[in-house]
């Protein structure tokens, strides 16, 4: 849902507040540099006033005011460079702890969310998005403060000048400001979309990047240039509008100062001359006159910016605001260690509500069974673990570990009882033993080498550079397929949790390994509640129980032996697999 400019201010202002006491001191610092600004105008004035005429110049007086004003220069530097860092201070700690609450409720997001939104996009939110709202909120920090305050100043200075001619630049000068804020609200929608379409650009090269092997194995080259050029064009033309009616702003309010200006200078000239304003005073004046219409157009580029940086905002808080994970309840069970009994009890899931994948699914798994899950593609197989690790809740029934709930459970603990394999393999920038050790930091190096030769990664990790110490990337690197694959499979070697979900866990090793692997297994399975997702049936002969999927329903469950007995869907598939 996309949140109005007032809602957003007020979500902004409440990370501001937390910093209360360096805005007030930022405030105190504008104040003092502001004065000290302004009452150099004061001083020129007296010192011209003190050239009256040649030969009667007040040197001593023009000397004592030269002091002065080089203590009033020190001032507003020292005061100016102040603010400085704390204006930096206060922006950076502010976005510091809005990417800390938006990566937090990140991880905290259910899995629906991240499938069905753009990676790269909500990359864009977190990183790009955030660091132009720094950029707006460094600006207004910077500029906003000194220019109110500056105004305020201004204004004072002028009215203890010359009341007449003050009016006359309070009533002109604020035009400007209308003018700003006419083009402003406009150049918001502007913002926004070229957040947008930035977020877009983002997600397809992080697609592009990660899956550069398949577009490459597919020609889709040309395509993915057809795309981004599209996309780019998009961001071009939305950057420019916003460029472009943001950049009216400048020179409208300067316009509009421009006359103001003029009007001080031609009235105050006949203030001159009927002798009510001296000449020292009116360079004073059109001084003031001058810093009092620059704050506006500070001011109005300052509300541009902010336009920007409110529409990045924007869209953290919206991600920030997304749903997260059901709550846990308050008393909700920690699992030390599962003994693996599981009850899935009439279930039903779906993923969208239109199309209906798992209906009233019953099983019961005793401690230590070995359970495998078979069928065609898209029956529901990955859909069961997902919903046994609770990566997604079911709409209608319960599964329940060890007689409770699993959703009175908590998600840590439920998770700490599985280690999982999957087809998939996801490895993280790193050295191999860090990756290995993802689920026990704590790991020796005897542990991780008696379960990498466990799952036989250790002969390939000690012909690498650096053995154990190795750095791969997140997607692995140079390693082959299945080289990624056996270092997940060690990570879970590694930890020997009392239930295994293993998802197609060997798809992508060689048959050689695979049969070493398969052996590992079924020692690593004795005792321990498993389930297994295979569609090489070959692989599954020693399951206690095998179940048979098909359009989310379990058709046929029982030994290998006797599923064949049965000449059902089961024997079928066994039969299209090794037929010849």
């Amino acid at each position: 849902m996309k949140k109005d400019n007032r809602w957003i201010l007020k979500r902004i202002f409440k990370h501001i507040k937390k910093y209360t006491s360096w805005v007030i001191l930022s405030f105190l610092c504008a104040f003092i540099s502001v004065i000290a600004t302004l009452y150099a105008p004061i001083l020129t004035g007296d010192a011209i006033n003190l050239i009256i005429e040649p030969g009667r110049v007040d040197f001593d007086g023009i000397k004592e005011i030269i002091i002065r004003f080089m203590v009033v220069i020190a001032i507003t530097a020292a005061t100016q460079w102040i603010m400085s860092i704390i204006n930096n201070r206060i922006t950076y700690m502010v976005v510091k702890d809005i990417r800390i609450e938006a990566f937090n409720h990140l991880s905290d997001m259910p899995l629906s969310y991240i499938d069905s939104h753009a990676h790269g996009d909500i990359v864009s939110r977190i990183v790009t998005d955030i660091d132009q709202f720094a950029d707006g909120l460094l600006m207004g920090f910077s500029q906003l403060f000194t220019g109110i305050v500056t105004i305020i100043g201004t204004l004072g200075f002028m009215l203890y000048l010359n009341i007449s001619i003050a009016l006359v630049v309070v009533v002109l000068t604020p035009i400007s400001l209308f003018v700003a804020a006419f083009i402003a609200r406009r150049t918001y929608k502007l913002f926004r979309s070229q957040s947008e379409s930035r977020g877009e650009l983002t997600s397809l090269v992080d697609e592009m990047i990660g899956e550069q092997k398949i577009v490459q194995a597919f020609g889709y080259e040309d395509d993915a240039l057809k795309r981004f050029e599209i996309i780019n064009d998009t961001l071009e033309k939305d950057s420019m509008n916003a460029t472009f009616y943001s950049s009216l702003v400048n020179p409208s309010t300067r316009f509009v100062n421009g006359l103001v200006y003029a009007a001080v200078g031609i009235i105050g000239a006949f203030a001159v001359i009927r002798g009510k304003l001296s000449v020292g005073r009116l360079t004073s004046f059109l001084s003031y006159a001058n810093q009092y219409t620059k704050p506006f157009n500070e001011i109005s580029n300052v509300i541009t910016e902010l336009q920007n940086a409110i529409a990045c905002a924007g869209r953290v808080f919206e991600l920030i605001d997304e749903p997260g994970e059901i709550k846990e309840p308050v008393d909700a069970r920690v699992l030390d260690k599962a003994s693996g009994k599981i009850v899935i009890d009439n279930v039903s899931f779906s993923y969208t509500e239109d199309k209906k994948l798992i209906e009233n699914l019953n099983l019961l798994v005793e401690p230590g069974m070995r359970v495998a899950i078979v069928g065609p593609t898209g029956c529901g197989k990955s859909t069961i673990i997902n919903l046994l690790m609770r990566f997604y809740d079911v709409n209608k029934g319960q599964i329940s570990v060890d007689g409770t709930d699993i959703r009175q459970i908590t998600r840590e603990s439920l998770r700490d009882n599985y280690g999982m394999v999957l087809q998939e393999t996801w490895l993280k920038s790193g050295t191999i033993r860090e990756n290995i050790t993802y689920g026990k930091p704590e790991a020796t190096d005897e542990e991780v080498l008696e379960a990498a030769k466990k799952a036989h990664s250790h002969s390939f990790i000690k012909r690498l550079p650096q053995g154990y110490d190795t750095i791969i990337t997140e997607d692995g690197g140079n390693l082959s397929q299945g080289q990624k694959q056996l270092l997940c499979i060690t990570r879970v070697m590694l930890l020997m949790p009392p239930m295994l979900i293993l998802d197609e866990a060997t798809s992508s090793i060689d048959t050689r390994t695979e049969i070493r692997i398969q052996k590992a297994f079924n020692k690593m399975m004795e005792g321990r509640t498993s389930f297994v997702v295979a569609h090489r049936l070959s692989t599954i002969k020693e399951a206690d129980i095998i179940l048979v999927m098909k359009d989310g329903n379990i058709i046929e469950k029982g030994s290998h032996k006797e599923l064949l007995d049965m000449h059902g869907f089961y024997y079928e598939l066994f039969n299209a697999q090794f037929a010849h």
